[in-house]
């Protein structure tokens, strides 16, 4: 889409505004490795001798980690421009989902003002949602679209795999983030280069993953009805195959008669063919913990309650991730609450140790779930930020936990007698309703409030098996899971089991 060009500020108000930015960088962090990183970057700009004309694109999702690479690059951007009076053009994209708090918007903002992004015309600022560009505005209201699509993702999803945290809520978001990169890079005329923080073997190791992924979704038969071509190196290439593993997940979990929601959820792919890559990752040093007083003094940056949760510091939905192992300890397999949140915290502290992430944030998590109390309060904001955000009360994630409508209803029966045992005569009534025999809407309506999804979509859910083969093989590839020492009923026998999550 055409960007609205923005009122130019007089030259001398950008100037100071450049010159404040620059020193407060300065003030807060070492500039060597900047200027060995803008020496490299200018090299490879397309238009060397007019650097003016150069867009340099950087993601931008609110977290930690993308607040040092934005300041970064804000660096490289200020350092050309005081070698040469002038530089290349920066746009900024943040992709917005409905597990974005208004915490990281705060914190996009206040990182904004430190870097005197607001004043200078050759900085663009882009906020997506979905398909959507705008430019960014930290009172934009989260669009409602949005908020429905990323709640039946979550619902459809978690019904499929027993509520388990990582497909529940990062597959469907994980394709948006890669649909959101095509959406800005190739908004207004486009950009020329994005900045990134990962090694280039880093980057051919993940092309190749995804190649890969594509081809064995292929052979599996859930094939979307169009295919990209699989040849070719370039980005675009890449959105093209990530668009054909989005048309068979959603495929698969929306069923393929939802061919509009599905056309929703695609991949961007028509970026320009002149689009590449630069990688910052030789320069630069994600240890939050070696700035943390560049991210939390001169950049403002607030580790809030909910969008700072276990390994993510710009999303509130890990959070609700352990709640969801809590729920599914106390009502599925007849446990306690605090168990089931206990073991999801061991494995997400244990996930934060393997990103190297700083010991003093590893404590910090670890205290916000350390005593009965800590942990009530816990349950009480993931379920408020549940149905605030995404509309979804206890009675629709219990259901969640125990997946019963897939696979022909297998796990019905239980449900039934255990959460809702006035529907329990009813069984044959409801089976009837799921395979599309009969079309009670009463009954219909029921289901729909204990579930949180109209009967359509649940008797989509009766006709498939737990997973399926599309959600399986997205989630061998991934690290963020273990297997772990668990029960399955109160006084069982240990058992161990796979679980994943963020």
């Amino acid at each position: 889409m055409a960007m609205v060009e923005l009122e130019r500020t007089p030259l001398d108000d950008v100037t100071r505004s450049r010159d404040e930015a620059f020193a407060g960088l300065r003030a807060a962090m070492s500039l060597a490795e900047a200027l060995r990183c803008a020496v490299r970057l200018e090299a490879e700009l397309p238009y060397r001798e007019e650097l003016e004309r150069n867009l340099v694109m950087v993601a931008y999702g609110g977290g930690k980690d993308s607040s040092y690479t934005l300041a970064f690059v804000r660096a490289m951007q200020l350092i050309l421009y005081r070698v040469h009076g002038r530089t290349f053009r920066m746009r900024v994209a943040t992709n917005r989902h409905a597990g974005m708090p208004r915490a990281v918007m705060e914190n996009i903002d206040r990182e904004y003002q430190a870097l005197r992004l607001y004043d200078d015309p050759d900085c663009e600022l882009l906020l997506v949602d979905g398909d959507e560009v705008s430019e960014f505005f930290v009172d934009s209201p989260q669009r409602e679209q949005v908020i429905r699509r990323n709640r039946l993702d979550i619902l459809m999803t978690g019904h499929r795999t027993f509520a388990d945290g990582r497909p529940t809520f990062c597959n469907s978001c994980n394709l948006s983030v890669f649909n959101a990169f095509g959406v800005a890079a190739s908004s207004g005329t486009g950009a020329d280069l994005i900045i990134t923080g990962d090694s280039p073997r880093e980057q051919r190791q993940y092309t190749a993953w995804v190649g890969r992924l594509a081809r064995q979704i292929r052979a599996t038969g859930n094939n979307p009805a169009k295919q990209h071509a699989s040849t070719g190196n370039g980005f675009g290439t890449v959105l093209g195959q990530l668009d054909d593993i989005a048309g068979a997940y959603f495929t698969d979990i929306l069923g393929p008669d939802a061919s509009s929601a599905i056309a929703e959820r695609q991949v961007r792919t028509d970026v320009p063919r002149r689009l590449r890559f630069f990688s910052i990752y030789d320069e630069t040093d994600y240890a939050a913990g070696d700035h943390f007083e560049l991210l939390t003094g001169f950049l403002g940056f607030q580790f809030d309650d909910l969008a700072f949760s276990f390994t993510e510091s710009d999303c509130a939905n890990p959070a609700l991730m352990a709640h969801l192992r809590g729920l599914k300890a106390e009502r599925l397999f007849q446990r306690s609450y605090d168990e089931g949140m206990t073991e999801y915290v061991e494995f997400a502290l244990g996930l934060m140790r393997k990103k190297d992430i700083p010991a003093g944030l590893i404590e910090m998590m670890r205290a916000r779930y350390d005593s009965p109390d800590a942990l009530r309060r816990m349950r009480k904001l993931a379920a408020e930020y549940a149905l605030e955000t995404f509309a979804l009360t206890e009675s629709h994630l219990v259901c969640m936990t125990y997946s019963p409508f897939i696979g022909q209803g297998a796990g019905l029966e239980q449900f039934l007698e255990r959460e809702h045992p006035d529907l329990a005569g009813r069984l044959t009534e409801i089976r009837d309703l799921l395979a599309g025999v009969t079309a009670d809407q009463e009954l219909a309506a029921r289901l729909e409030d204990l579930s949180g999804l109209e009967c359509e979509r649940l008797q989509v859910l009766y006709g498939r098996p737990t997973q399926g083969p599309v959600i399986d093989l997205i989630l061998r590839g991934d690290p963020h899971k273990a297997v772990i020492e668990t029960k399955h009923t109160q006084n069982g026998p240990n058992t161990f089991e796979q679980i994943s999550g963020r």
